[in-house]
């Protein structure tokens, strides 16, 4: 049995003060239509359908010029919603895929020609027991390295922050070749400090390895919303880490977030413009850093 849940709020707060022009928002999902796309056997949840025209709007009302879509567990390793949604809006969006370790070149060649800028992979903690029914580990890593060093894409990883400290070594290497974004923070316990030892890794990654880290989805890191102000500190540890490697996403539609803890879009920006006090630190996270990420002007091929 799957758990549904709600759509996002369709009534964005007014962002002020207005984000950068050409501005990102580089973490969402598309889902469906279902009866187009139907939802993967064995997910975790089920979700109402978000299409593109959708996404399309969540931008608009914020002000935002650009997107990513991000592969989302409900429809598991079929990327079609996904790869719709580029091909819907190619001046606007760029994808991550998630796929198996058997995936042949030419069909990533095929995304990439679509506007696939990367693949997602999982890392778990063994007290963790995911909803994720088809995590892509390490095994679909090296099998797919040499295509996306070839494609110049970068290696996406939803990781429990409680599982960095383990696979340290083994992504600083990775870095080395592709780069590596780490998804909302790890997902770490704002509630357990600074001084957790997921956050301190993920800290190093950043600061010394040259990894990436997305400030998205505040409400995975803390229960504190809808200010969420024991994640404010982590947010901008990470940002002073390395501010040329920090993005921005918002997670719309929200997966698996209850009504009751379920954020309101603009008010997830204005956190942001509102930790990040420096116009030229906001320059960097909402426009120059996904353009280097994801491609300078949104030009496939």
């Amino acid at each position: 049995m799957t758990i549904p849940i709600p759509g996002p709020d369709p009534y964005p707060e007014p962002v002020s003060p207005s984000p950068p022009a050409g501005g990102w928002d580089c973490h969402a999902h598309v889902f469906g239509p279902a009866d187009r796309y139907p939802f993967a056997d064995g997910r975790g949840y089920t979700p109402p359908d978000a299409p593109p025209s959708h996404f399309l709007r969540h931008l608009d009302a914020l002000g935002l010029a650009k997107g990513v879509v991000v592969q989302a567990n409900a429809h598991g390793f079929d990327n079609r919603a996904m790869l719709a949604a580029l091909e819907a809006a190619p001046e606007r969006l760029r994808g991550v895929a998630i796929t198996p370790a058997n995936t042949e070149a030419a069909v990533l060649r095929d995304w990439h020609r679509l506007g696939v800028r990367g693949l997602r992979f999982h890392l778990f903690h063994p007290d963790h027991q995911p909803n994720y029914r088809r995590g892509v580990g390490w095994d679909a890593v090296e099998a797919l390295l040499p295509i996306m060093r070839e494609l110049g894409w970068h290696a996406q990883f939803w990781a429990d922050a409680r599982a960095l400290p383990g696979e340290e070594s083994r992504l600083a290497r990775l870095a080395s070749s592709v780069p590596v974004v780490l998804d909302h923070l790890g997902e770490t316990d704002a509630a357990a400090g600074m001084e957790a030892p997921g956050f301190q890794a993920l800290l190093r990654l950043v600061r010394d390895h040259g990894a990436w880290a997305k400030l998205s989805a505040p409400y995975r890191v803390s229960r504190q919303g809808p200010d969420y102000p024991d994640a404010r500190p982590l947010y901008q540890a990470v940002l002073r880490a390395a501010p040329d490697r920090i993005v921005w996403g918002s997670d719309w539609p929200h997966p698996q977030i209850p009504v009751e803890r379920m954020p309101n879009d603009g008010r997830l920006l204005n956190l942001l413009l509102a930790w990040i006090p420096n116009p030229e630190d906001r320059e960097r996270v909402l426009r120059h850093n996904p353009e280097r990420l994801y491609g300078l002007g949104l030009d496939p091929g």
